[in-house]
């Protein structure tokens, strides 16, 4: 790989992404699972339909541009991933692992976050105004999922955590 311009860059991290997304399709279905409070689990179901929608919209941007996805495995989204896995293993108080799992998800949302917003940057200097337009939405998408988590938490699961 070679960072020769803002496209390549451009490119190397929408298939950074795609990875991303990819291996978060593969891991919500644990959180969902895992998760005891059923408002949590209803938001991580929806968000699971959500980040299907995203790891397709993803690769049909990457089709329309003309770049295979190839093997990039993104190492940041499979950490995250792993700190997830490993608060659904803990033992311990329902709740509390709840709130934990709300945190892990949170990690996954704020990495998502700083990489959509990047890449909707960079698409719009690139000058391709549609994919900015995607990415944007993505970008609100993941947004809303992290203020429905900070909902959960604040609103009453860290209170009953606490007790």
């Amino acid at each position: 790989m070679s960072l020769d311009n803002l496209r390549d860059l451009f490119h190397e991290q929408l298939k950074d992404i795609y990875s991303a997304e990819k291996q978060l399709t593969e891991a919500l279905p644990k959180m969902v699972k895992a998760a005891r409070d059923k408002k949590l689990q209803d938001a991580f179901q929806h968000h699971l339909n959500i980040t299907e929608r995203q790891f397709e919209r993803v690769r049909r941007l990457l089709d329309d541009m003309d770049v295979n996805p190839g093997n990039k495995k993104c190492k940041a989204m499979e950490g995250l991933i792993e700190e997830g896995t490993e608060m659904v293993k803990e033992n311990g108080d329902a709740t509390t692992r709840d709130v934990g799992l709300i945190c892990a998800a949170q990690k996954v949302e704020h990495y998502e976050i700083a990489t959509y917003g990047s890449l909707r940057t960079w698409a719009k200097m690139l000058g391709h105004t549609d994919v900015a337009d995607i990415l944007q939405e993505i970008l609100d998408e993941e947004y809303e999922a992290d203020n429905t988590l900070d909902k959960l938490a604040e609103g009453y699961l860290n209170r009953a955590a606490k007790a």
